[in-house]
């Protein structure tokens, strides 16, 4: 059976102005994010990765209209979100949430876990008022929360915790799609695993949709069933989870993954240093914003911008965009 596509992003552009001078005019744009696009089916969970300050974060608040676009189309079930009413977008809400980086600032220190739950439903309607407090306890208990914790504040509970809390609160209003921006990323390791696989199964349960954003490559390997690498406000690489860890095509692809720590203190691995520092997304490189730091750069890279292809030795669904996808093939050497 087909999958449908849920979400599907054409040309985003998320460009924030820097004010300057006496009158406060704008002098520059950030450019967080610049003309990206891919699409989300039902019951995937598509990851976007990369370093910190290549748009992941912002994509995700743009999708949601938390932060508005500069320009670009986002359809979720064929509706373009972008051309919608606030009325209409606050009814659009309880279809698309979103949990927090942050599991303690994200929650509202003056309420408790049964208010900010409540809140929630009372807002969208979810269930009639009588019916809220059940719905409640039955919300924190499939999230690994007891019953008696209800009535506690949010810096009563452990990081771990508190997640927990932001998923049940993502969680009350039936949402189809949940964009987790750096969900685990705050968490101990073993903790992060904990929430992983509550995620995992609360997907299976009630048919959500996830766009996981984090920068943790051994965290993506874990929950996704494809993923994006960005880079500078850009995808430099996109495919299933099996192309991209096993057959990488894009330089940057391959140096993030040789930073992922191998738990064998007698097995060596290659690890790739990429030179210089990410450019600034106020005035990003010309051609490919990456030939700064990579290796094979030639003019061709400094001038033309390479757009997402796919060749003879890659699946279909696997794209990169590289002028040399078919010289390298992927492969880059380690330099200092």
């Amino acid at each position: 059976m087909e999958k449908k596509p849920l979400l599907t992003v054409k040309n985003l552009k998320q460009h924030f102005p820097i004010k300057g001078g006496f009158l406060g005019r704008t002098v520059n744009h950030v450019k967080a994010v610049d003309d990206i696009s891919f699409t989300i089916y039902e019951g995937e969970t598509v990851s976007i990765v990369g370093e910190s300050g290549c748009g992941k974060s912002t994509t995700g608040r743009a999708i949601l209209r938390l932060d508005e676009p500069t320009s670009g189309e986002v359809y979720f079930q064929g509706e373009n979100v972008l051309t919608l009413s606030n009325r209409k977008m606050r009814k659009l809400r309880k279809e698309m949430q979103i949990i927090f980086q942050d599991p303690y600032a994200s929650l509202n220190p003056r309420q408790t876990v049964k208010q900010i739950l409540e809140e929630a439903l009372a807002i969208q309607k979810v269930v009639r008022k009588k019916e809220r407090n059940d719905r409640v306890l039955d919300l924190l208990e499939k999230v690994g929360i007891a019953a008696y914790q209800a009535d506690r504040y949010p810096h009563e509970f452990s990081g771990g915790q508190r997640q927990r809390i932001g998923i049940a609160r993502a969680l009350s209003v039936d949402p189809k799609l949940i964009i987790c921006d750096e969900a685990v990323s705050a968490l101990d390791v073993s903790i992060q695993a904990q929430v992983l696989n509550l995620l995992k199964s609360l997907q299976k349960e009630f048919k959500l949709t996830y766009l996981f954003i984090s920068h943790d490559l051994g965290v993506v390997r874990h929950i996704s069933d494809r993923i994006i690498v960005m880079y500078l406000g850009k995808i430099v690489e996109t495919g299933d989870k099996h192309s991209i860890f096993e057959n990488p095509q894009h330089p940057y692809t391959k140096a993030l993954l040789s930073a992922i720590p191998v738990p064998d203190p007698e097995r060596k691995k290659e690890r790739i240093i990429l030179k210089g520092d990410v450019p600034s997304p106020i005035n990003p490189p010309s051609g490919c914003r990456f030939h700064t730091r990579c290796p094979f750069a030639t003019d061709l890279c400094k001038t033309k911008e390479p757009v997402l292809t796919t060749e003879d030795h890659m699946k279909e669904s696997h794209q990169a965009a590289c002028h040399y996808i078919n010289d390298f093939a992927g492969k880059i050497p380690a330099h200092n």
